[in-house]
């Protein structure tokens, strides 16, 4: 199980995506994001399977949650930087988004 110091030990920011496109060359249907992560942290990749619900024009310019201290992933011909949150809904994965605008950068907490 985890711990609640577990749970402290993931760097979890708010972003806003700045770019979105269509991986081609992801084994699952999948978008390359640009999110910037405000100062300090800037603008990283993230490779997000979230093309159920999401269109990537849609995308642009709406906030985020992201982990930002795991180890980058190699996923085909791309670095994904940082872990981009959602939920497994019926749906599919919908983005975990702050309710009202923050600072890109802000830390949940």
């Amino acid at each position: 199980m985890a711990t609640f110091d577990d749970f402290l030990k993931l760097d979890i920011r708010v972003g806003t995506i700045v770019e979105a496109k269509v991986f081609v060359n992801a084994k699952k249907p999948a978008y390359q994001l640009k999110v910037d992560l405000g100062e300090g942290i800037g603008i990283k990749k993230s490779s997000a399977q979230i093309t159920q619900v999401y269109q990537p024009e849609d995308l642009i310019g709406k906030q985020v949650l992201a982990v930002v201290n795991f180890p980058p992933r190699q996923i085909a011909n791309f670095l994904s930087e940082v872990l981009v949150l959602g939920t497994y809904s019926d749906q599919g994965v919908v983005l975990m988004t702050p309710d009202q605008p923050v600072k890109n950068g802000d830390k949940l907490g």
